[in-house]
């Protein structure tokens, strides 16, 4: 696939509902079409072009290129699926829904449901380790209580409303982060090591909570209290990396969506890492990288629910 230099140049290629399905076949199933429900090779194109059938006698199902996909029972045409895909993975602040539903000529309510839908194909679900130089730190989503109606306020002042996310960022390198619950002891130290490799060198500020995980690393700290910002040892002890970072997490928080549940926040995250790590990739390859993630479901019903997610 060439490399797009503008929209137009993406839609022009993608023009067509036979234009996406034959491009969603190569990047599936490079080619090779295979059933969803036993995997095997076995299998027949109906002359629509757009079923399947499986020739195996345990089988014989019935299937398309979008079973078992983000994009299964769909009434939005692929072409839009397709733009949809395209704007959210290269876009460097993201959209919000009401501009997506503009653009595409859908209801804000689709356009929303579009977008965490998407977000779920560009979340990384087999992430390598961070390793080398490590920036650890946390940030705290949301506005501030005296910003707040009186009757709402939980707390006056203090970050105790908001939403907790710790991030790691490896120097020069990947991204990673995670909304939890609070920064205690129990809650970061998990984080980190499910972030962090063995042997790597932890850079963080002089929080508590990363003292006891700390002891597992070789712990660097850099004490904001004390207006220190930058020391040179061996290494440059600093976080300006994640902070920077944290910069970019807001700037598409506060200026693009305004306002962010916490049920949904992590999969913010998840849209913001994955164009953070993708970031010398291509526009046409950051596409790919995002498509190619579009197996399983995310239902509105799953979505709305009041459960905490």
């Amino acid at each position: 696939m060439k490399t797009f230099k503008s929209i137009l140049e993406f839609q022009k290629e993608f023009s067509t509902e036979e234009k996406c399905r034959e491009y969603l076949e190569q990047q599936r199933w490079n080619g090779t079409p295979a059933c969803p429900f036993c995997g095997s090779l076995n299998v027949c194109r109906f002359k629509n072009g757009k079923i399947f059938k499986c020739r195996e006698k345990g089988c014989r199902a019935k299937f398309s290129v979008t079973v078992g996909t983000i994009y299964e029972n769909s009434k939005l045409p692929l072409t839009k699926w397709f733009l949809a895909t395209y704007i959210l993975s290269v876009h460097s602040k993201g959209i919000s829904s009401l501009q997506l539903a503009t653009w595409l000529g859908v209801t804000q309510k689709t356009a929303w449901f579009l977008n965490h839908r998407i977000r779920v194909m560009l979340t990384n679900n087999a992430p390598e380790l961070l390793e080398g130089i490590v920036e650890v730190d946390e940030c705290y989503i949301g506005g501030l209580e005296s910003n707040k109606h009186k009757s709402k306020r939980k707390v006056r002042g203090g970050v105790s409303s908001k939403t907790m996310v710790i991030g790691a960022i490896q120097r020069n390198g990947k991204v990673r982060t995670k909304v939890i619950p609070k920064t205690d002891i129990e809650n970061v130290g998990k984080v980190i090591e499910e972030f962090v490799a063995p042997e790597s060198t932890m850079v963080t500020d002089t929080h508590h909570a990363y003292n006891k995980v700390g002891l597992k690393y070789k712990h660097k700290k850099i004490n904001h209290q004390n207006e220190e910002y930058v020391r040179t040892e061996d290494i440059k002890v600093h976080t300006q990396s994640i902070e920077g970072y944290w910069n970019i997490l807001r700037k598409q928080l506060d200026g693009i969506h305004h306002s962010v549940s916490p049920k949904h926040l992590q999969r913010y995250c998840n849209e913001n890492a994955f164009r953070f790590n993708n970031r010398e990739a291509f526009q046409d390859e950051r596409f790919a990288t995002a498509l190619a993630n579009c197996n399983g479901r995310l239902k509105y019903e799953e979505l709305t629910s009041n459960e905490e997610k």
